[in-house]
């Protein structure tokens, strides 16, 4: 155990963090996105094993720098933001911890299903900022069939196969600000 990260409650800094996701288009070139609302917690237990974090990101703050995409991914195809607004993260645990590098596991919720998500996360470090904040860094990776959460949408092209791969991978850079 060699972090430095002081036991206690951190709020994810929404300016400064960001929830992307990559998947591969029409089998040869990558999308990437991401969710530009984010809010979450993360609490540092004593125990480093001990600790948890909990996100949730607004659908309709997708942004993949298309807006006919975005459109499309907010729509009853995809997420359908009216109904389901909301994409949520809890942690139900810590495993593999290494010094800075650890497993994060978590329910994540889509569409109005949860399915279990293991994040291959690393602790960045501390620092101060300069209006005196003490803030965490965290990154986190995973992927994920998106189909486990009846994101099904697709195209078949001429060519065979198909326009929006099953794989996505989610890519998570976290700055949270430590709460007194």
């Amino acid at each position: 155990m060699t972090h430095d990260i002081t036991p206690g409650t951190y709020v994810i800094d929404p300016s400064h963090s960001e929830v992307g996701f990559v998947a591969r288009h029409a089998m040869v070139t990558k999308v990437r996105g991401y969710f530009r609302d984010l809010a979450g917690e993360i609490v540092v237990g004593d125990d480093f094993a001990q600790s948890s974090a909990t996100a949730t990101m607004q659908v309709a703050s997708v942004d993949t720098g298309s807006a006919d995409r975005d459109g499309h991914l907010k729509s009853a195809d995809f997420f359908d933001a009216e109904t389901n607004p909301e994409i949520t993260f809890v942690s139900t645990g810590v495993k593999d911890h290494d010094g800075n590098r650890f497993v994060l596991l978590g329910d994540l919720t889509i569409k109005g299903t949860t399915q279990p998500v293991e994040l291959e996360a690393e602790y960045e470090g501390t620092a101060q900022d300069p209006f005196g904040n003490t803030r965490v860094g965290f990154t986190a990776k995973t992927e994920v069939d998106r189909e486990t959460w009846g994101l099904t949408w697709n195209a078949a092209l001429e060519t065979g196969g198909v326009l929006v791969s099953k794989k996505i991978t989610l890519n998570l850079e976290i700055s949270a600000i430590k709460q007194a």
